[in-house]
């Protein structure tokens, strides 16, 4: 399932199509800038957010909604009115509550961070995705009726790894960097994202005129845990080590 797969899932269940554009537009942009680790936009991308599925809760809780390009009410008026609808929690009180997060981080941390060594850029945008995520998981759970689990695989597979290293030509991808053989099959695995790929797929990806090598290096990063050679599907996947590995080193930014 793609945006477009979930887009439509969303517009068939009766929610408002420009405020689902807005909202799945916002989430891929921030989930896209995220994976660059450009951490700034992730503010600006969650407000975004926030307020398309503010709008949506709105429309679910049979409030007016506000039009886009209006000035929604106070987060807290906002909160207040869905706290009191006759619907389930997950759009009564979780989602919102999780919403007012992502603005307050926006709103108030911006500025004044304590010099402790931390990033607070990476900080704040690894909490407003996450959060961004778990809402977006829960609206495709009730109006897609699917499991909670089937919900997080559907967001997890939903955006691919942004990768300007890489070129796609006419369906060919290719790498714009110099790297080893052992890198571009890392760095093709960290653009296929939670999809993961086939042998197949990534010989056809890397132009391997051998396979039996390329799978030699896949199962020897699998022994280091940096990927996953699936015992059942056969897919190679890159495990969080192998997503680190590529991001420390900067895999994915052309030189």
């Amino acid at each position: 399932m793609d945006l477009a797969d979930v887009k439509t899932g969303f517009i068939a269940s009766g929610l408002p199509p420009a405020v689902i554009s807005e909202l799945l537009t916002a989430y891929a942009e921030a989930k896209r800038r995220f994976h660059l680790g450009d951490h700034r936009p992730q503010a600006v991308e969650g407000g975004r957010f926030s307020e398309a599925a503010f709008r949506l809760l709105q429309h679910a809780t049979g409030h007016p909604v506000t039009p886009l390009g209006k000035t929604l009410p106070t987060v807290d008026k906002l909160l207040s009115q869905f706290e009191n609808s006759q619907t389930v929690d997950a759009l009564r009180l979780h989602i919102p509550r999780t919403l007012k997060l992502i603005y307050d981080i926006r709103n108030k941390r911006d500025v004044a961070h304590l010099g402790d060594g931390i990033d607070p850029n990476r900080q704040d945008a690894t909490l407003i995705v996450g959060c961004m995520d778990w809402a977006l998981a829960e609206l495709v759970r009730l109006y897609h009726s699917v499991s909670p689990n089937s919900a997080q695989q559907i967001i997890e597979d939903l955006i691919s790894k942004e990768v300007p290293a890489v070129q796609e030509i006419g369906g060919q991808p290719v790498i714009l960097r110099d790297l080893g053989a052992r890198d571009q099959a890392l760095l093709m695995l960290y653009r296929a994202g939670a999809s993961g790929a086939t042998l197949d797929e990534l010989a056809g990806w890397l132009r391997a005129s051998r396979k039996d090598h390329l799978k030699t290096r896949l199962l020897a990063l699998d022994q280091r845990k940096l990927v996953l050679h699936h015992p059942t599907t056969g897919r190679f996947y890159l495990t969080s080590l192998g997503m680190k590995d590529v991001e420390s080193r900067n895999l994915a930014k052309p030189v």
